[in-house]
């Protein structure tokens, strides 16, 4: 089967999973199916996101990463000082990152994005690549609920795929548009920077970073 067939696969089970109105069940089931060699999950490298290498600074306080599927991005926050919290909906994917950092100081979580604990509270917040593979209502309380992790005066990183405010969402994975990055803003935070770029990837795909904090 084709790398193409492979990413087509994600994109069915997606696809069936909303029609079925399940917002999140298929990312259990892309995770298993990419361990049985049936799918290839999109998003997953096997190395920290180059926009987050790129922003990311040493830290000593309690870090979050959301949507930590493989876990490359929490080991690469973990070697940079951080005491490290990483959760995923998908159990299977959660397995994975364990299994692949046996030894690592990250705490590694199966938990809901969209039905976390209320006393979850970290002094730095990663989202990269979550809230763009949601869409509608969970991707507006997807927001919320990343931006609700922010402790006072703590910080919010966000890293996405581009799209004009009028631009055609397309296919998953839905990129964020300005007013929609400006949204984690919306929740008590406060917007530093809200910045297009285009990354290294040949060809470029232009992205978001936006980083917010929440006043003290």
């Amino acid at each position: 089967m084709t790398d193409d067939a492979l990413r087509a696969t994600a994109r069915d089970l997606a696809t069936r999973s909303l029609e079925a109105g399940d917002d999140t069940g298929w990312f259990e089931e892309l995770y298993a199916a990419a361990r049985d060699g049936r799918a290839v999950v999109p998003w997953a490298d096997l190395a920290p996101f180059p926009g987050l290498v790129e922003r990311a600074r040493p830290g000593s306080g309690r870090a979050v990463v959301v949507g930590c599927g493989l876990g490359d991005d929490a080991e690469f926050l973990a070697s940079l000082g951080w005491s490290v919290t990483a959760f995923d909906v998908s159990p299977t994917a959660v397995a994975a990152a364990r299994e692949r950092f046996p030894d690592s100081k990250v705490d590694y979580l199966a938990a809901d994005l969209l039905d976390l604990p209320s006393v979850w509270s970290f002094d730095l917040v990663v989202e990269v690549f979550t809230v763009q593979v949601l869409t509608g209502g969970a991707r507006e309380r997807a927001i919320a609920a990343v931006a609700g992790l922010v402790a006072s005066g703590g910080t919010l990183q966000v890293l996405a795929r581009h799209r004009e405010d009028d631009g055609d969402p397309g296919r998953m994975p839905w990129p964020l548009t300005r007013a929609e990055m400006a949204s984690f803003a919306a929740h008590g935070l406060t917007a530093v920077t809200v910045e297009d770029y285009l990354d290294g990837e040949e060809p470029p795909v232009r992205r978001w970073y936006g980083e917010f904090t929440r006043p003290s």
